[in-house]
């Protein structure tokens, strides 16, 4: 069996997901700790209207485009009196929203669909997978590491708190149409989480 954990070559993230919690009841598990983050993607719902439960999520597809991830650094210069150049220290980094490029399917975005959480003022859990193996249809949910879905392959994953903000559609003449979801957030970022070696 290959070693799980970190992926540890260079390769293209064609299989990285965007995932978010269909929970709608506490939201945020106490201590935001791994465990508890991981216990709210279980099991892919795949038909919407999506059912709310603790352990579901659904995925967020067609994706075109992944921003950068992570805590944006803010650096703030400070002048030294008699020096010959400010000096540079870092500051509290403010929460960025994050723009994500789809390729527009709008039945995906219909109101019994992804589009029942646009705009609708709860706070859910989101997890970004960095994945360069696929593996599987069905299996993005994490059960075991090192035996069925994203734990079973080499990534490195985030969870965050926010809200789907806005859904910008971009017509096309000469393209696929496509769209900018807006997500906010209100956590740091948790992670990044590796797999379990086995």
């Amino acid at each position: 069996m290959a070693a799980k954990g970190h992926i540890d070559d260079i390769g293209v993230g064609l299989f990285s997901d965007l995932s978010i919690s269909n929970h709608n009841g506490t939201l945020v598990p106490a201590g935001m700790t791994r465990a508890a983050l991981d216990a709210l993607f279980t099991t892919e719902d795949t038909a919407a209207p999506f059912v709310a439960a603790a352990d579901t999520f659904v995925r967020i597809k067609n994706i075109r485009d992944f921003p950068a991830m992570g805590t944006p650094p803010n650096i703030v210069k400070v002048p030294v009196y008699g020096a010959k150049q400010s000096m540079q220290i870092q500051g509290q980094a403010d929460a960025p929203s994050m723009e994500i490029t789809l390729n527009y399917i709008p039945n995906d975005w219909s109101a019994t669909a992804l589009g029942a959480f646009l705009g609708d003022g709860l706070s859910r859990i989101f997890r970004f997978s960095l994945l360069t193996v696929d593996p599987g249809a069905g299996n993005y949910g994490y059960v075991t590491a090192g035996v069925t879905g994203i734990g079973s392959v080499k990534n490195s994953y985030y969870y965050w708190a926010g809200k789907m903000e806005a859904l910008l559609v971009k017509p096309s003449l000469t393209d696929a149409t496509t769209a900018t979801l807006t997500l906010s957030m209100s956590s740091d970022f948790y992670g990044a989480y590796t797999v379990l070696d086995v």
